[in-house]
């Protein structure tokens, strides 16, 4: 929920990996009150300010980013995990590790960005693990610039299908969140044709939304899609002040993810090798 991926996790992909637990009735209410709003129209290329849209090719300037991240929706401190929980379709607890780590990485494109591990467990095993890579741009906007992922059996490797980074072999960044989030803005998240093409709307501001972790007030709703699973669509619901709280699948799947536990955590957690968190 937390990132735009393009194998099986991301905004709008995770029901791949697990699916399957209905939304409680007030939460089911709030969506049923937001499946009115649609998305916004493609914009030109973008400049400070703007969204990008689509497949289109968007320049970057590196020293308009910065890897130190307070977005109010998402405030990517180093050293913060969020923990969530999710079920598969056999109705399997699975526990979801998101750590803003403290390392960071010059992408291809020349942007330096934080390094945000997400790590799937079934149980005490690895079924997921990746590394996003995330840059705040000086407008306040938050982008996302690739991912190096990993998915497991038996403590092996599987695949790393869906691995990208802006900047090579086509691949474009995206936004995760826009700067001033206001109802009805439409971007891209990620790009890369046939493989990564995520895109997201916001649908409201101040809603109210509830997990294990808390009841929030001020909450940042966005509609996300992907454009190579068109039936799909996913609810992501953002606490000011503490990150995503919540993310429902409303068309294409029956998925629940919600915050369970926001800790600090000490200097390189989260910097191991795939498969070896740290």
């Amino acid at each position: 929920m937390r990132a735009p991926q393009s194998h099986s996790s991301g905004p709008a992909r995770r029901a791949a990996v697990r699916a399957a637990v209905a939304a409680p009735a007030a939460v089911a209410a709030a969506v049923l009150a937001l499946s009115a709003c649609t998305a916004g129209t493609p914009a030109a290329s973008p400049s400070a300010g703007d969204l990008p849209q689509g497949g289109e090719t968007v320049e970057l300037d590196p020293a308009e980013f910065s890897a130190d991240i307070d977005h109010p929706y998402w405030p990517m401190e180093p050293g913060t995990q969020w923990e969530y929980r999710e079920l598969d379709g056999d109705g399997e607890t699975l526990r979801v590790v998101v750590t803003a780590t403290t390392d960071t990485r010059e992408i291809a494109n020349g942007v330096t960005a934080r390094v945000v591990r997400d790590t799937v467990y079934q149980g005490d095993e690895i079924v997921e693990d990746t590394f996003d890579w995330y840059a705040q741009r000086d407008d306040g906007s938050v982008w996302y610039l690739g991912e190096d992922t990993a998915e497991f059996e038996d403590g092996e490797i599987a695949t790393t299908e869906g691995s990208f980074e802006a900047g090579v072999d086509g691949a474009q960044a995206g936004v995760l969140l826009p700067a001033d989030p206001k109802p009805g803005q439409s971007y891209r998240q990620e790009y890369l044709e046939g493989e990564a093409e995520d895109e997201g709307e916001v649908l409201r501001v101040g809603e109210r939304a509830e997990a294990p972790y808390g009841a929030y007030d001020d909450v940042l709703v966005t509609r996300d899609t992907n454009a190579l699973e068109p039936d799909v669509v996913e609810y992501k619901f953002y606490a000011r002040d503490l990150g995503p709280l919540l993310a429902l699948d409303v068309a294409g799947g029956s998925g629940r993810e919600e915050l369970v536990d926001v800790r600090t955590v000490p200097d390189g957690t989260g910097t191991g090798p795939l498969g070896d968190p740290g």
